[in-house]
């Protein structure tokens, strides 16, 4: 979690709403304040620094969930990044380097994180969600190797759906309509790509945090029991526009 504008936050918040006790995570000190703040209200939370880059990190990071909360119910994947220069110029022009950076930090997070939930989730029915967009079915203008790593996120939900289910634990994800977030806006023309939105959903609206963090709180449940290897588009219904 970064900030109050985060996708993070709002399924933080929906989560605590219903009294969930949370463990959040945050990448390296100058988050960590912040997220102090944030979650200052909520029963008891677990504050973890883990970067998702480092596998000591993250071992870490769920041994100490382990040692304070026990176990976990469910595990929330809302990780993306990009250099942000792979996200102005030609997809073509993707470096090496940029281009494994992304798929490493935004897909294959997931997959390392999900590893390390498995064994704190024994014995109960635990459920797994993450955050994609469009782009992992679409072209989407300077998306770029994010478009990239989305699919092969999407691809990674419905792989640990298919191992995890005979565990008893279901593996979903969130497609949402662009959002006003710290990582959004480092994306060439955000600003306009909201505008659009806006004026050609059918609900001609954008999309808020409470929806995605509502969408959230129904994955994560059991009123979602029989739902696994899904993607879910909570953008305003712009997924159905061919235009």
């Amino acid at each position: 979690m970064a900030n109050h504008r985060s996708i993070a936050w709002g399924i933080a918040q929906a989560l605590a709403a219903r009294g969930a006790r949370l463990a959040l995570a945050y990448q390296g000190e100058r988050f960590q304040k912040a997220l102090e703040e944030l979650s200052a209200g909520f029963r008891d939370p677990v504050l973890v620094s883990c970067d998702v880059q480092e596998d000591e990190q993250i071992d870490a990071c769920f041994a100490e969930i382990g040692k304070r909360m026990g176990g976990v119910d469910y595990l929330v994947h809302s990780i993306a990044a990009a250099k942000r220069e792979e996200l102005t110029g030609d997809f073509r022009d993707t470096s090496r380097d940029g281009y494994r950076m992304a798929l490493e930090v935004s897909a294959y997070s997931f997959v390392a994180l999900a590893k390390r939930a498995v064994p704190l989730m024994e014995g109960r029915k635990g459920a797994m969600l993450t955050l994609s967009y469009i782009a992992a079915e679409r072209a989407v203008p300077h998306y770029n190797v994010m478009g990239s790593a989305k699919a092969a996120l999407e691809q990674a939900v419905r792989q640990l759906a298919l191992e995890l289910g005979p565990l008893g634990h279901r593996v979903n994800c969130i497609s949402a309509g662009p959002l006003n977030t710290l990582s959004a806006r480092g994306i060439s023309g955000f600003s306009d790509m909201l505008k659009t939105m806006q004026e050609k959903t059918p609900l001609r609206r954008n999309v808020t945090l409470e929806d995605v963090g509502g969408t959230a709180l129904y994955l994560l449940s059991d009123l979602a029991s029989g739902v696994t290897g899904e993607t879910i588009h909570v953008d305003a219904g712009a997924h159905i526009l061919t235009v």
